[in-house]
C-alpha cells in the first residue's frame, strides 16, 4: 500500500488545478449516467467540541478508470479559534479485484480542492457565455482560498474579488495573501452586501443557522450565481425564491441543509430544477431569468476522482512510500489448493 502524506499530496497537487476541474467534471457526467455508486453519509457527532462531526463517505466510480474507496473527514470548527484547520481527512483507495486497501493519503487538501473545483466548475456552466469580471467571497477560509484558483480557471475575465468574513480582521488578512498569490487581481474586502453585489458568490462558512436571506439585498446583479458550498447559510425564502441546482437530489435535501428545510416548509422538492451533470452535459440549459443558488451535498465520488489523479501523480513523480502488511495475507486453506491446482 502506498501512503501519501501531507506533503506529498501538496507537492503532488501544485499546479494541477485543470486536472483536478478535469476530473470533477468527468465524475459528474458519469454519476449522472448512473456509473456510480454513492451510499448516505454517515455522520458522526462526539458530544464535544460543540458543532463538531466526522463523516464518512463511501463510494464507486465507474467509468474508463473505475476507483473506489472511503473518505473520513472531521470538521471541528472551534480548530480556527487555535489557529489550526477546521477539517482533517483521510482518503482510503481499494483495489478492485481483491478489495484490498491500495493506497492511503491525507485527505483534506483532495477534499478542500474538490469542493472548489465543483464550484467553480457549477459557476462556470451556469453563468453559461456570459463573461463574470467580479466573485464574491463570504467566509475567508481554506475552501474560498482554494475555490478561487480554481475560479481563475472558469472565469478568466475576473477582475475583482470582494471579501467578507465575520470574524474582524481576517478579511483583509485573506486579501493580503491573495493579493501576493494573484498580481492581476483586485481585491478589497466589505460588508455581506459588497460581497453580494458581485456576478458569482461564494458562501463557505462554519455558520449553521440560516442567516442570509438573499432578498434583503435586493441590488444584486442579474443572473448571479450563488455557490451555497456550506448549504446552511441560506434561509428558506431564498432557496424557495431562486433557480436551484444540485449534485444530487436524494444526498442534498437531508441532515438539515437549508434544502431540506425547505423541503419541510413546501412539502415538495419540485424547487429543486436540476442536477449539475444536465447542465455540464447541456441537457439542462441555466437559468437565464434570476438567481442561481448552486448547493453541493459533496459527493463520495468526487473525492475519489481526485485522490486518483493525486495518486497517480505521485507514483509518476516517485513521492509517498510503500508499506507492507496491511492486506490480511493468504488464506490458509485456500492457497494450498490454489497451488495444487496450480
Amino acid at each position: 500500500m502506498r501512503i501519501l502524506g501531507r506533503d506529498d499530496v501538496r507537492t503532488a497537487m501544485t499546479g494541477l488545478e485543470p486536472t483536478v476541474l478535469e476530473a470533477v467534471r468527468s465524475a459528474y457526467v458519469l454519476h449522472g449516467q448512473g456509473h456510480s455508486q454513492v451510499p448516505f453519509s454517515s455522520f458522526l457527532r462526539p458530544p464535544r467540541p460543540a458543532g463538531s462531526r466526522i463523516i464518512s463517505l463511501p463510494a464507486y466510480l465507474g467509468g474508463p478508470e473505475p476507483v473506489m474507496g472511503l473518505k473520513w473527514i472531521s470538521s471541528f470548527p472551534a480548530n480556527v479559534e487555535q489557529g489550526l484547520q477546521r477539517a482533517s481527512s483521510v482518503q482510503i483507495l481499494n483495489d478492485l479485484d481483491t478489495g484490498y486497501p491500495l493506497a492511503l493519503l491525507e485527505g483534506s487538501q483532495i477534499s478542500a480542492s474538490r469542493t472548489a473545483a465543483s464550484a467553480a466548475l457549477a459557476a462556470g456552466a451556469l453563468h453559461g457565455e456570459r463573461r463574470v469580471h467580479t466573485a464574491g467571497f463570504i467566509g475567508c477560509g481554506t475552501i474560498n482560498q482554494r475555490v478561487l484558483a480554481f475560479l481563475a480557471l472558469t472565469h478568466p475575465e475576473l477582475e475583482t474579488v470582494i471579501l467578507q468574513d465575520v470574524v474582524p480582521g481576517r478579511a483583509e488578512v485573506f486579501a493580503a495573501e491573495l493579493a501576493d498569490e494573484y498580481p492581476s487581481l483586485k481585491f478589497r474586502t466589505g460588508e455581506v452586501g459588497d460581497a453580494l453585489g458581485a456576478e458569482t458568490v461564494s458562501i463557505a462558512t462554519t455558520d449553521s443557522t440560516y442567516w442570509l436571506d438573499l432578498a434583503a439585498h435586493p441590488g444584486r446583479p442579474d443572473h448571479q450565481v450563488v455557490l451555497h458550498l456550506s448549504l446552511r447559510d441560506l434561509n428558506t425564502a431564498s432557496v424557495l425564491g431562486a433557480y436551484n441546482v444540485v449534485d444530487d437530489v436524494e444526498h442534498v435535501i437531508r441532515e438539515q441543509t437549508s434544502l431540506h428545510r425547505a423541503e419541510q416548509e413546501v412539502g415538495h422538492r419540485t424547487f429543486v430544477h436540476a442536477e449539475i451533470a444536465s447542465v455540464l452535459d447541456r441537457s439542462e440549459p441555466p437559468a437565464t431569468d434570476r438567481t442561481i443558488v448552486f448547493s453541493p451535498f459533496g459527493l463520495g465520488i468526487l473525492d475519489l476522482a481526485v485522490a486518483q489523479v493525486v495518486l497517480s501523480t505521485a507514483v509518476e513523480a516517485g513521492l509517498g512510500t510503500e508499506v507492507e502488511g496491511f492486506d490480511p495475507g493468504s488464506h490458509r486453506v485456500t492457497s494450498v489448493m490454489a497451488g495444487r491446482a496450480s
